[in-house]
């Protein structure tokens, strides 16, 4: 939670101060993170803003909000920021929001395929089971069996919820 928190002020930082200038924060703690943004004194606009209102923020809403247009390089960092952010949320859940039940329900009906391994993050091994049609089936069998025993999981961690 407090990378998310750190990753959010700076893509806030980044995005309603100079380029140049926020570029160093990068190299900067959590700490001197949340200090540099209150020292900058953001607009009064951004104070509230959560994570989800800031990854729906466009360049639109934000000549809305402040009544400056956003130019090339800003809506090009803006939109960086923003998949940053989404990274960030995403590598926080374990195994990325992987649904157990969907790992298996791709493995039995489309094991065959390795569309099973795609989802869990295996894009190589996917790749090798399609070429094979897991492996004959039999490597497809393999994995709807460790799935369903909780053995082959997502390749960032765990489940979010398990059968």
């Amino acid at each position: 939670m407090k990378r998310i928190l750190s990753v959010l002020v700076f893509m806030l930082v980044f995005v309603t101060a100079n380029i140049n200038a926020t570029v160093n924060v990068v190299r900067l703690s959590a700490e001197e993170v949340t200090m540099k943004a209150e020292a900058k004194n953001l607009p009064s606009e951004f104070q509230g803003i959560n994570v989800e209102q800031f990854l729906k923020l466009t360049p639109a809403e934000y000549k809305n909000i402040t009544g400056h247009k956003l130019g090339l390089k800003n809506t090009v960092v803006l939109k960086v920021a923003q998949w940053k952010v989404k990274k960030a949320m995403e590598d926080g859940v374990p195994g990325g929001g992987k649904s157990q039940l969907i790992a298996l329900l791709l493995a039995f009906f489309l094991g065959g395929l390795g569309i099973h391994r795609f989802y869990l993050g295996y894009t190589w091994q996917g790749v090798v089971q399609l070429l094979t049609l897991g492996g004959c089936g039999i490597w497809a069998l393999i994995d709807l069996i460790r799935i369903i025993t909780g053995d082959l999981k997502p390749k960032g961690g765990d489940y979010t919820d398990k059968l």
